[in-house]
This record gives C-alpha cells, structure tokens and sequence, in this order.
C-alpha cells in the first residue's frame, strides 16, 4: 500500500512546529496578558450540539461518525432507511450520534452551559485546539485546522469588544505581521434585512455579504435575487455595501439611513463607543502595536447564524490570502442550550493561515529554528559514560546537546551535524578525559579551541 494522507490534512516536520509553536505561544501570552484563562473541550461532540449553529452552509460542513454497530444483521434494514434520511440532508441518531467540533465557539457555549454555577463570571478563557470542517481544500483552506480563540462570557460590556480588538492588534505586531482589523455590528445588518421586508431576509443577505471578495458585487446580486430578493431591495442591499469614507462619513450614513430603525441606531451607537475607546488609546500609547487602524467595513457580514453585535475580521496586507482572525458578539449563544441571560464576546485566530502569511511574507525570526546546541562526537565505548554525564550536566543548564549513537567516522559524524544544523561539536577523546578539556569546534565560524570540560557552557 502507497502511504498518503487524507486530502486537506497535513503532516508537520520539526522546522515548521518551531515556526508554529512560535505563533501559539505569541498568541497564548497575550491572552493571558488579558486575563484569559486556557480551557480544552473534546475533539468530537454531540451531533446535535452543532447542527443548527453555523446555518445551512455550515451544517454541511459538519464530520459526522458513524455509530457503531451497524454491521449488526439485525439492525442492517434499519440502517438502510437511516440512511435515506441522511442522504436527503438531515441528521439521524440511528447512524451518527456524534461528529467533530466545527469550531471551539459552539463547544465553549455548551461548556458553559454545562458548568454555570461553578464559574466566576465574567469568564474569560482562550482554546488552542484542531477544528474539522468537510470543506474543499485550497490555499489556506484545509479540513484540519487549528483555531485559537478567546472568548469572554457573562458581560454585555463593550470593554472587552475594545480588548478584543487590541489583542488582534499586540499579536499582529509581535509577529510582524501588517493587517487590517475590521468591524461592523450586526444590528445594522438587521436593520438593513427590516429595510428589505423584513428578518426573515437576515439569512440570505448576509450570506451573499460574506461572499463578496470571494465572488464580487454581480453574483453577489444574482445570490440575492435567487434567494428571493427583488430588484429593489437588492439596490438597498448594493448601496449599503458601497458605502465609503472615513469611519465617521460612514457612521453618518448609516445613522441617517437606520434613523427610524431602532436596533439600527443602537449598532451604530455601539461601533461608535468601541471605535471611540479604541482610537483613545491609539492616541495616548507610545507602543506600535495600538497603532493598528480599526476600519468600519459594512461589507463584512459574518455569515454564522450565532452572532448578534460587532463583529470582527483580520486581513493581512500584501498577501492574496482570506481572513486570518474573526470573530464578535453573541448575546444569546448559551440559550441554544437551555441557559438564557449569559452574555458572550470572542475572537478566533487562524494559525494555518496565519503561518502561511508569515512564509510568505518572511517574517518569522531567523532563530527560530533552534534546536539541539551541541553534539558530542562519540570516540568509543569507554567514553560513552564520561560523555553522557557531561551532557547531562549540561542539560542542567538548559543546553541542549546529543551524543552521536555510534562510535564512526568523524566524517559520518560532521555530516550528521550539518544536516540537522547543529551549530557546535564537542570531541573528547581518552587524551581529553585524561587532560580534562574539549575540543569544541563551531562549524559557521570554522573556529576550533579546547577548554575546561567544566566551562564547555561558556564557550556555547
């Protein structure tokens, strides 16, 4: 059998973890400037706990398991109808009870859920785990994918939409990664649905919004129309999302166009207050990190159904790649779970998207890619010992080094470090053991000296 993987997944070698462990722990120390706390949720979760959460198009997306058991004679006809039911689109406990996580969102909420009375609210966690989405693989698009979310539950506080969006901003500097960090509001995008005959135009509009980049403004159109849309409200729609100008000219026209709307004028207010802080704290921080402009772009849209007031995106300038961070408010996502009152605000980073960003665009640290120190060269079996115990000392101080496993040639040995870059050898020989010193050789520079066995860390 010829080896391969399953299309959308991939393998990842030493060098690219170093370069994406240096994302996770980037992002994983600014959460936890913020005061997140970090939580992990099973990979598979009750079927029924994400069907409906992410709208039609998502719950296509969903990897169903199979039950077990369904090789069982007795249950074979049964299966064969449960079967039809899925293949028709819908789900059925008789074939999959369960399915993997489609993002951490949904299981974040039902976590909640589940241990209200033992958390102190607000609670702010962070999540750094794989996703699985059945989607059709292409350039920073894979069916697993690793998100790294941090969600605040238990506040309708605007504070921490501010927060949110500064932590965009301190990530995307520390990486020196250039972004644009947009938001829009939810709200306005209901008003606009009132405007064009009512809530049930919701769905549909802000589908065909979140496609716009991907597909452009005239099928943008013809999605609208097919969904039911006339000609006039898919004018609305068109002149909503060309509004332009600065933040303010936009928030102007918006606020005369949803004057008479009521959950209109309230997004607007809330963009205004979080755009407001925001630019606050642009203004009186020396750090360049807060430098990072917050953009209204009303043709951002958010396609989950879950989402009720600002909402977030994260593009990165100069490479042709989707968004890299999303996220916003939902108000009202533990009461799919039977829990109401439980306010909810959170971000997602894309870190496979993000790590192609970074290739891309070279930015990852040249050090990165340190790994072991020193090799020892192995000289013989009767210096086997005395060699391991200096390396472990060594590795007591944080230095990490390896010994060769055979007794070879140099040659054989020189090549091996080469290839794994190893920047420094150690030789010791008996002569070495005898006399108490080393030979350490760098290998970039070429310079050869011999030392103290006990100052070996000095000269690494």
């Amino acid at each position: 059998m010829k080896p391969s993987l399953p299309q959308g997944t991939r393998d990842f070698s030493a060098s690219i973890l170093r370069k994406r462990n240096y994302i996770f722990n980037t992002i994983k120390s600014t959460f936890e400037l913020y005061g997140f706390e970090p939580l992990e949720t099973p990979a598979v979760e009750n079927t029924e706990t994400l069907l409906g959460k992410y709208g039609d198009e998502g719950d296509k997306l969903i990897f169903k398991i199979l039950n077990n058991g369904l090789d069982n004679p007795t249950k074979k006809d049964t299966a064969r109808n449960d079967f039809e039911t899925i293949l028709d689109g819908k789900t059925n406990k008789g074939i999959t009870e369960r399915a993997l996580r489609y993002d951490l969102t949904i299981p974040f909420a039902r976590y909640v859920a589940m241990n209200q009375g033992q958390l102190t609210f607000p609670f702010k966690r962070y999540q750094m785990q794989p996703v699985w989405r059945a989607d059709r693989p292409q350039k920073g698009r894979y069916r697993e994918f690793y998100q790294c979310d941090a969600d605040v539950a238990g506040s309708s506080s605007l504070l921490h939409e501010t927060e949110l969006a500064l932590i965009y901003a301190t990530v995307f500097q520390k990486l020196n990664v250039p972004v644009e960090l947009k938001i829009n509001n939810r709200k306005i995008l209901t008003a606009l649905a009132t405007l064009c005959g009512g809530d049930d135009r919701m769905i549909p509009i802000t589908i065909a919004i979140d496609k716009l980049d991907k597909i452009g403004l005239e099928k943008v159109k013809e999605e609208l129309n097919a969904r039911g849309l006339d000609e006039a409200q898919v004018a609305l729609v068109e002149s909503f999302i060309s509004i332009t100008g600065n933040n303010e000219e936009k928030l102007n026209r918006l606020e005369a166009m949803f004057s008479k709307i009521s959950i209109g004028v309230e997004g607007v207010n809330e963009l205004r207050t979080i755009l407001s802080t925001f630019e606050n704290i642009n203004q009186h921080s020396s750090t360049s990190a807060d430098k990072t402009a917050l953009i209204v772009d009303l043709s951002l849209a958010r396609g989950l159904n879950y989402y009720t007031g600002a909402i977030f995106e994260v593009k990165a300038i100069g490479v042709q790649m989707g968004s890299i961070g999303g996220g916003g408010r939902y108000d009202d996502l533990t009461g799919l779970f039977g829990v109401n009152g439980i306010a909810g605000v959170g971000i997602s980073f894309g870190v496979d998207r993000i790590y192609d960003v970074m290739e891309e665009l070279n930015v990852f640290p040249e050090n990165i890619q340190k790994g072991t120190s020193l090799l020892f060269f192995n000289t013989g079996t009767a210096e086997q010992q005395h060699i391991l115990r200096i390396a472990q000392s060594l590795r007591s101080k944080n230095i990490s080094c390896e010994i060769y496993h055979e007794a070879a040639k140099f040659d054989k040995q020189f090549k091996y470090a080469e290839k794994k870059s190893i920047p420094n050898i150690a030789i010791i020989g008996s002569k070495e053991i005898e006399a108490g010193t080393v030979v350490i050789k760098n290998l970039s520079s070429g310079i050869q000296k011999e030392v103290v066995q006990s100052d070996i860390d000095k000269h690494i």
